[in-house]
């Protein structure tokens, strides 16, 4: 959906808040709220989002939120969905849902799975950094093959994370055949944006993945965010996708791809990998982009 950018409000939903510098997450959280507007409830669980934006006394998030369990995000807001209609609530509000990839591809992923299959009426973005960071980069469903983290730590015998493919959150919420599922990054904010502003004209249940770099998580420096997240895009490692009722994807795919080691190499997570780790994760690339395209020509 098109968006008039200069017509986007000054006003701030989203700040003073106590993430990490050049944290993607909340970058992210800030440009989905001036597309959400005052006009909406939030809801997280007890990740890095709720950690740095909402501990009392303090809040840096400028309209209703609550925390909650992290298996209990999407069964929460669909109760907060359930009760604005009971109550009469504008129906005009709109309910959001902002957990991380751990919380979403694993804790959290029965309560969504759930809200799906009910098509309630709410949107859940998921800020995918690869790992659970607010708890001591642990490893998630979404964590790449090759990186350390400290529950797959790279040494003599281990090579970091083992599995090929990340846990495909697009792929799983496309087979529930809710109205919009989207894939997004902080590295192309208007792209970000507009698929929030198409999720938000839709009722149903609709889920953005969004792709957040953690500097802390990651092992770069905080001012290279954008240029991490554009690389994982140039290399084929991340991609931009849209599924609409579960049928119809539409990938964005890069005309040539650049190698991996250009993005992997800048990350301490991926320091330990040689040449012969890089050209093995350009075949899981190959694979996987393979897999998509044969999404797109179903």
């Amino acid at each position: 959906m098109a968006i008039n950018f200069r017509d986007l409000p000054d006003q701030e939903l989203i700040y003073g808040q106590k993430s990490c510098q050049g944290c993607g997450e909340l970058l992210a959280a800030r440009l989905v709220m001036k597309i959400i507007g005052e006009k909406s409830v939030v809801a997280c669980p007890a990740g890095c989002f709720a950690a740095t934006t909402s501990v009392y006394p303090d809040a840096s998030v400028f309209v209703n939120n609550t925390v909650t369990a992290f298996p209990a995000l999407a069964s929460t807001l669909a109760g907060m969905v359930t009760a604005g209609e009971a109550l009469g609530l504008d129906p005009e509000i709109t309910y959001l849902a902002i957990g991380g990839d751990g919380g979403t591809l694993d804790i959290g992923l029965q309560a969504l799975s759930g809200a799906a299959e009910r098509n309630d009426n709410l949107i859940y973005i998921c800020m995918d950094n690869e790992a659970y960071m607010n708890t001591g980069v642990q490893r998630s469903g979404a964590t790449p093959y090759g990186a350390s983290t400290t529950t797959t730590p790279a040494g003599k015998v281990s090579k970091g994370c083992d599995n090929k493919f990340k846990k495909s959150l697009f792929e799983i919420m496309a087979a529930h055949r809710i109205p919009y599922v989207a894939t997004a990054s902080v590295a192309d904010p208007r792209d970000l944006m507009e698929k929030v502003a198409k999720a938000k004209a839709l009722k149903g249940c609709k889920v953005i993945q969004v792709f957040a770099p953690c500097p802390t998580g990651w092992g770069y420096k905080p001012e290279e965010t954008i240029e991490i997240a554009k690389l994982a895009l140039d290399t084929g490692l991340w991609f931009l996708g849209e599924c609409v009722n579960g049928e119809d994807f539409t990938i964005k795919k890069p005309k040539e791809f650049k190698p991996v080691k250009e993005y992997l190499s800048k990350q301490k997570r991926f320091r330990h990998l040689g040449e012969e780790d890089y050209e093995l994760i350009e075949k899981y690339r190959e694979e996987d982009w393979a897999h998509l395209e044969r999404l797109m020509a179903r």
